[in-house]
């Protein structure tokens, strides 16, 4: 009996190893044609990490890339995250967002079926006026919000119509954003690749400032970074443009009011001892002369009133956090190790759950290939082929699961900022409401999930497609149907998921270290704000997010399902939102 079970367990390890290999048998996607502007990749990766972290960024001056990316990549925070009701605190009771009599069966008695979304917190509605050089923010004012962000009379941070995505791994996405409007080919100066026809940037050369066409395919996180820093929910004040940020960021002095770990693993060796930031020596325009070619940057003439260097700052932005985030790969979880043959580094429930993720429950359909999504470069290289759908083309790893009603969200159907469609085949089936398929790693991490952040746990994952989805009316991608699986089987594919995890995010270990972050959330109940620029603006809540070292820190991240149930703020998990802010947000 114990030889026909050891046999059967091998059987089926032997079955799992067949499938998806490790990620780290996959080359990270590098982008084409930038040899040109790049001269030091070493510190084009500093230059991407102290920007992607920089409260300095938003024009607030305490808006950072990482506000909305600082847990696992995605954003973890529990109060004001839903477009309605605002500045709510979330509870386990709140999710599902759509709940049913009989989580098994879509077509039983509606419970709650809350449209609202889980987004992120960006910023308060305001018009941009002038750069204020004396503390390194933009000047502007109020204006009305009445309509939308706006509570007793006070205007809140406005709150994105979409969950944030983890941007560890997203190197590998052939475009990004949910909906892929964040191009394949990064065009130096926004998300909209060659659909920009005006796109340039200003080249010298042979004594001559001229305009260059920039054309770089494998960089949709280059067009992804240029999206959000002037966009006026998410980072920026109405009116600001690409040069005008670039005078204002050239100036000044990496993460200035944020501390940094003396063991950083990139920023380490240039911290300003015993204070806050970067050396005082070090300027982003001094980072920007290292790491790009003068012929990018070395005019002082420019364009309507603006030097070279501040006219291509997107251009530097972009590239540099791609830099940055390709080195956001986590390929050292159990799952890797078990295929790379330690047949010991999954448990029997993990492998059961793998056999069911690639057999029955056909979830590898849309999570294919090594990066756990049909969305990947390689997939796309591939037409599709790692288990996804025939003949899909570019739109290969976008599907349309019944997350929410065809009507709320058009996803890939929807259209660019030029009125192009976002979808290459516009006219194919169930393109209205399709989204990119995100990839699995750390999901252990990074809910809630899907891209209105509607389930908290993993396990109303799992019972969302057991039971087929949602909102099935309109038509759905391929392998979404009920799949009555029972509660032990299901309970296996959470194991799985969980195997996805990398200890090195887990810990927030190098490359996965970075700086202090003080973030806002939510907004103190009918009080206004301490700025006398903003009457209109309601006071904030602000926590920490403490500086981590390349040695990472002892305890783990905290789950979205504890962060809920207030576990771990003790101290015992990470990033638990219970820590005052050392930061004054203030500059």
């Amino acid at each position: 009996m114990f030889y026909k079970l050891s046999f059967c367990l091998a059987f089926f390890a032997a079955v799992a190893l067949q499938a998806q290999p490790s990620l780290k048998s996959i080359p990270v996607p590098q982008p084409i044609n930038v040899d040109q502007f790049i001269r030091d990749r070493a510190a084009l990766t500093l230059l991407g990490k102290a920007l992607f972290w920089d409260m300095q960024l938003g024009s607030d001056g305490r808006t950072a890339c990482a506000t909305c990316h600082f847990h696992a990549g995605a954003d973890h925070r529990s109060q004001h995250q839903l477009t309605a009701p605002l500045n709510a605190t979330l509870t386990s009771s709140d999710f599902p967002f759509h709940a049913l009599s009989d989580p098994t069966d879509n077509s039983s008695t509606v419970l709650r079926s809350n449209s609202s979304i889980y987004g992120s917190a960006g910023t308060f509605r305001r018009k941009f006026t002038s750069i204020n050089f004396s503390n390194g923010t933009d000047d502007g004012y109020d204006l009305s919000d009445v309509a939308s962000f706006a509570l007793d009379g006070l205007n809140l941070r406005q709150v994105t119509t979409r969950n944030s995505p983890s941007v560890i791994n997203a190197v590998f996405n052939a475009r990004n954003f949910w909906d892929g409007r964040a191009q394949n080919v990064f065009n130096g100066s926004s998300p909209s690749g060659i659909a920009d026809s005006a796109a340039t940037v200003l080249v010298y050369r042979d004594g001559q400032l001229l305009s260059e066409k920039v054309n770089s395919a494998n960089a949709s996180l280059a067009s992804q970074a240029v999206g959000p820093p002037t966009n006026n929910v998410e980072m920026s004040y109405d009116g600001l443009k690409w040069p005008t940020l670039g005078q204002r960021m050239l100036t000044l002095r990496p993460l200035a009011h944020q501390r940094v770990a003396v063991d950083d693993s990139v920023l380490g060796p240039f911290v300003n001892s015993n204070a806050k930031g970067l050396h005082p020596s070090i300027t982003y325009g001094s980072l920007v002369q290292t790491a790009f070619a003068p012929e990018y940057w070395q005019s002082p003439e420019g364009r309507d009133g603006f030097s070279q260097a501040e006219v291509n700052f997107a251009l530097f932005f972009g590239l540099a956090l791609q830099q940055y985030q390709s080195t956001l790969v986590s390929d050292d979880s159990p799952f890797d190790r078990f295929a790379s043959g330690d047949t010991t580094a999954m448990t029997q429930q993990q492998i059961m759950g793998l056999n069911l993720f690639r057999g029955r429950a056909e979830c590898n359909t849309c999570h294919s290939g090594p990066e756990f999504t049909a969305a990947s470069v390689g997939a796309l290289l591939n037409n599709g082929g790692r288990g996804g759908p025939p003949n899909a083309g570019p739109d290969t790893g976008f599907f349309r699961t019944g997350v929410s009603p065809l009507e709320a969200d058009l996803g890939l159907g929807g259209v660019d900022d030029f009125g192009n469609p976002l979808s290459r085949n516009p006219n194919a089936p169930n393109v209205q409401g399709a989204f990119k398929t995100p990839g699995l790693r750390n999901i252990e991490f990074t809910g809630p999930y899907f891209h209105n952040g509607g389930q908290a746990t993993l396990e109303q994952v799992m019972e969302f497609y057991n039971r087929g989805g949602d909102f099935p009316a309109g038509g759905l991608g391929p392998s979404v149907r009920r799949l009555n699986l029972n509660a032990n089987q299901r309970a296996a594919l959470v194991a799985f998921m969980k195997a996805l995890s990398d200890d090195r995010v887990k810990f927030q270990r190098a490359p996965f270290d970075h700086p202090e972050l003080c973030i806002p959330n939510g907004h103190t109940n009918s009080a206004q704000t301490t700025d006398a620029r903003f009457t209109f603006s309601a006071d904030e809540n602000w926590v920490a997010i403490p500086a981590i070292g390349k040695a990472g820190a002892e305890a783990p991240l905290q789950t979205f399902d504890e962060m809920l149930e207030g576990v771990g703020n003790d101290g015992s998990r990470a990033n638990h939102l219970s820590q005052a802010c050392p930061v004054n947000p203030a500059n």
